[in-house]
């Protein structure tokens, strides 16, 4: 297993990726789980994004015990493989569901929440990614789910305004969690 385990969900929308990417270049000691999905590449999107599998591997991964969590959600699965043996602690990009598993078991984590000013800039960034209208309307009602969801967990929560301020509130969160698992 890693270090520590720092969960960071969201909804759809409010900019995780691009937060995660940037806290994982710039704070020392973080190194970023690379998800599986079923899900199709988007046009522009990186390759090492997730690791794109067929649905047949993946649900081999899944009898193989390959992963920390997984979930099934808009037709494709997600999971977070089990780590390789690291000094690094592990960023997870997941959802809720995948961060109440994560709780539910024997992996302690801090769990952070990032989200949206409001439900407009969710849409409009949703919109600016190129989703569908159907899409951003399924992503924006799953996306209140999450944050229903959320209030069950020890989440802490940021508001991605701004990604470079969102990101070192995060690193300064980390360098707590780091320090309260030390003393």
């Amino acid at each position: 297993m890693p270090g520590l385990v720092i969960v960071i969900s969201g909804p759809g929308g409010v900019g995780k990726g691009t937060v995660v990417n940037e806290l994982v270049a710039n704070t020392e000691g973080l190194s970023l789980s690379q998800s599986w999905t079923t899900r199709d590449q988007r046009p522009g999107e990186a390759d090492d994004s997730y690791n794109f599998v067929t649905e047949d591997e993946f649900k081999a991964a899944i009898d193989a015990g390959g992963f920390l969590e997984w979930d099934h959600h808009f037709d494709n699965y997600y999971g977070s493989p089990v780590p390789a043996p690291t000094d690094d602690d592990l960023v997870l990009e997941i959802d809720v569901n995948g961060a109440k598993t994560i709780h539910d078991g024997p992996v302690e984590a801090l769990f952070i929440f990032i989200d949206t000013p409001s439900i407009e800039e969710q849409r409009s960034r949703l919109i600016g990614r190129g989703d569908s209208i159907e899409k951003v309307d399924q992503r924006l009602a799953a996306g209140q789910r999450e944050r229903d969801m959320a209030e069950a967990l020890p989440y802490l929560y940021v508001v991605n305004d701004d990604i470079q301020r969102c990101a070192t509130e995060i690193a300064g969160l980390i360098d707590n969690y780091r320090q309260l698992q030390t003393d």
